[in-house]
C-alpha cells in the first residue's frame, strides 16, 4: 500500500470518528431524558471498553487458558491442567527462580526508598542541593541495558596477576586482597544484580520523596521545633507521617517494576549463575525452551502478584484524594 492512500484511510477513518460523535450528540439532544443520557454514556464507554477487552482481558484469558497446556511443540499441545503451576513450585530450578524474584522485590525497593529517603533529607536546603540531587538522578537517565553493562566493568574479573579493568577488583589488588568474580559465585551475584537497579531506583525515589518533603506545611515544622523537637524525632514524627502516602506510591513502583526487571539480567549474566528471575525465566521458557504452557504459567503467577500492589495502590491515592 503506497503512502497516499495510507494518507486517505487515515483521513476517511478520522471523518468517521468524528462524524460517529457528531451522530451520537445529536441523537442525544434530541433525547433529553435518562435513556438518552445513557445511550451517550454508553456511546462513550463503548471504545474504551471495546480496547479494554480486546486489548488486555481477551489476551489475559488467552494466557490463562494456555497455561493449562504443555509440551515444546506448539501445533500438538496437551492439556496438563495445573501440572505447570505445580512444576513452577515444586521443581528445583524454578524454585532458585522465586527464591532470586523474593530477593529482588524485597530488597530493592526497600533499599531503593531508603537511600532515597535519606538522600531528600540530608540535602534538604542545602547549598549544594541542585548538584547532589543531579548526581542521584543521573542514573535515571541510562537504561537498564547501559546501566548493566556499565556495572559488567565495575564487576569484572580476571584470574591471577593479570591487569584488573574492573573497579571492585582493582581495589582489592591495591588492598592486598585475592580478586573475586562478582557474577558467578551465587547466591551473592544476585545481590550485585540488585545492586544495579537500586543504583537507577534511588533517583527515582529521591526526586518524589524530596518533592513531598517540601510540600510539608513550614507552620508544622516550626511548630514542632518551638515544641523542642529536632533530628531523629522531627524525622520519625513529622517528616515520615506527612509523606507517608508519597512513602507508599514509591514502594509500590518500585516493586512493580522489579517483578518486571529483565534487561539486567539478560545483559549482565543472561539468567546464567543462578540469577535468573520470574521475567527472564518467561522469556527462556517462551522464546529459548519453547515451552509455552509454563511461560503462560509464569506470565499469570506475575500478574497475580502485581494485581494486589495495584490495588491498594489505589486505594491509597483513592484515600488521600478524599481527604
Amino acid at each position: 500500500m503506497s503512502t497516499p492512500e495510507k494518507l486517505l484511510q487515515m483521513v476517511i477513518a478520522v471523518a468517521l470518528f468524528y462524524g460517529v460523535v457528531a451522530l451520537i450528540l445529536l441523537a442525544t439532544q434530541r433525547l433529553r431524558s435518562r435513556s438518552g443520557e445513557r445511550v451517550q454514556t454508553a456511546a462513550f464507554l463503548a471504545p474504551s471498553l471495546l480496547l479494554i477487552g480486546v486489548g488486555l482481558l481477551y489476551p489475559a484469558g488467552v494466557t490463562v487458558y494456555d497455561s493449562l497446556f504443555g509440551g515444546t511443540n506448539i501445533f500438538a499441545q496437551e492439556f496438563v491442567g495445573l501440572d505447570n503451576y505445580q512444576r513452577l513450585f515444586t521443581d528445583s530450578n524454578q524454585l532458585e527462580v522465586l527464591r532470586n524474584t523474593l530477593f529482588w522485590v524485597v530488597l530493592t525497593p526497600l533499599l531503593s526508598t531508603g537511600i532515597g529517603l535519606l538522600y531528600a533529607v540530608l540535602v534538604d536546603r542545602a547549598s549544594f542541593e541542585k548538584f547532589a540531587k543531579a548526581l542521584l538522578f543521573l542514573p535515571m537517565a541510562i537504561s537498564m541495558v547501559g546501566a548493566s553493562i556499565i556495572w559488567k566493568f565495575v564487576y569484572d574479573y580476571k584470574s591471577g596477576d593479570s591487569t584488573q579493568i574492573g573497579l571492585l577488583n582493582q581495589f582489592r589488588t591495591w588492598l592486598g586482597l585475592d580478586t573475586y568474580n562478582f557474577l558467578l559465585n551465587e547466591p551473592w551475584n544476585t545481590f550485585f544484580l540488585i545492586v544495579i537497579l537500586v543504583w537507577i531506583q534511588a533517583g527515582f525515589a529521591m526526586t518524589l520523596l524530596s518533592a513531598s518533603i517540601k510540600a510539608i506545611p513550614e507552620d508544622i515544622v516550626e511548630a514542632a521545633r518551638l515544641d523542642g523537637v529536632s533530628g531523629w524525632k522531627m524525622f520519625r514524627h513529622i517528616t515520615v507521617p506527612s509523606i507517608r502516602p508519597t512513602l507508599i506510591v514509591v514502594l509500590t513502583t518500585i516493586t512493580i517494576a522489579t517483578l518486571k526487571v529483565f534487561d539486567i539480567v539478560q545483559t549482565a549474566t543472561g539468567g546464567n549463575f543462578g540469577t535468573s528471575v520470574l521475567a527472564y525465566e518467561f522469556y527462556r521458557q517462551s522464546f529459548v525452551a519453547n515451552n509455552n504452557g509454563l511461560a503462560a504459567a509464569i506470565a499469570v503467577v506475575i500478574f497475580v502478584l502485581v494485581m494486589p500492589i495495584v490495588i491498594y495502590n489505589v486505594r491509597q491515592m483513592r484515600k488521600l484524594e478524599a481527604r
